[in-house]
């Protein structure tokens, strides 16, 4: 299985979530609300869960073994950076233009 497309659909500048990402697999299936954290000096992800009755959560779909995990992981966070770094340069051209005199 390959990942062959992954979106960032949100970022956020407070609190330890970081950003909200889908990942589709062989162009054939879409994995939505995977969540990019940043808490005790890493990043990492948390798959999509529902709250049980009783308060706790159980994942909706996750990776079966550790190397996939890990290759989803760190497929999701390089995109981040990846689309993180390239919203702030254009929010960086965005500012300098708007300082240049007419």
């Amino acid at each position: 299985m390959q990942i062959t497309d992954i979106k960032i659909r949100k970022f956020f500048d407070e609190g330890p979530m970081k950003a909200v990402v889908s990942v589709t697999f062989d162009d054939a299936l879409a994995v939505h609300d995977i969540k990019v954290i940043y808490a005790r000096d890493r990043y990492f992800i948390v798959m999509p869960s529902r709250k049980n009755a009783d308060g706790t959560y159980r994942d909706i779909v996750h990776p079966i073994n550790a190397d996939f995990r890990g290759d989803l992981e760190s497929a999701v966070i390089d995109a981040y950076h990846v689309q993180l770094i390239a919203m702030q340069n254009e929010m960086a051209m965005e500012a300098e233009q708007e300082e240049l005199p007419v």
